[in-house]
């Protein structure tokens, strides 16, 4: 990997990122407090539509899921983008959240969230590696396969 800002490795794989999407309950997309940066978690939505839906283990496949967990992943980075202004500020992924709507039996959750973890180092390089907890769940919101949550650390 190049030396290069996370801007440019985006740019580099044809990414751009979308408009971050507003909440739609009581809370904000992001907060901000000291050098923590933590962003709500983004559902894998795709020029406004929800790329996956369903569960992982039934009818969503694994691949797919990671895809979901890319794009879910992306969606943070542009909320990221948008409370800071410039990517380059990130010191730090510091942690990672991935949920993963799943039925019981489900038990690659962490192929599932490696979508986002390898989006992650993609973009920020060393800094990008990260702690992380991924959980199955019965739902998610507008019945999402997969969401995902960041912290990071700013400069």
């Amino acid at each position: 990997m190049t030396d290069s800002t996370p801007e440019a490795r985006l740019a580099q794989h044809g990414i751009v990122l979308p408009t971050p999407a507003a909440p739609v309950a009581n809370y904000v997309a992001t907060v901000l407090t000291g050098s923590t940066l933590v962003v709500s978690g983004q559902l894998p939505l795709v020029d406004g539509k929800l790329f996956a839906s369903g569960k992982l283990g039934a009818d969503v496949a694994v691949e797919i899921g990671v895809e979901a967990a890319r794009y879910s992943m992306i969606n943070v980075i542009a909320q990221v983008r948008a409370a800071i202004g410039d990517l380059s500020r990130v010191r730090r992924v510091v942690r990672l959240g991935g949920f993963i709507s799943c039925v019981p039996t489900f038990t690659q959750h962490a192929t599932v969230m490696n979508g986002a973890s390898d989006f992650a180092v993609l973009v920020f390089g060393e800094a990008g590696r990260h702690a992380r907890s991924t959980i199955g769940v019965p739902s998610l919101p507008l019945d999402a396969a997969v969401e995902v949550e960041g912290l990071f650390e700013i400069a």
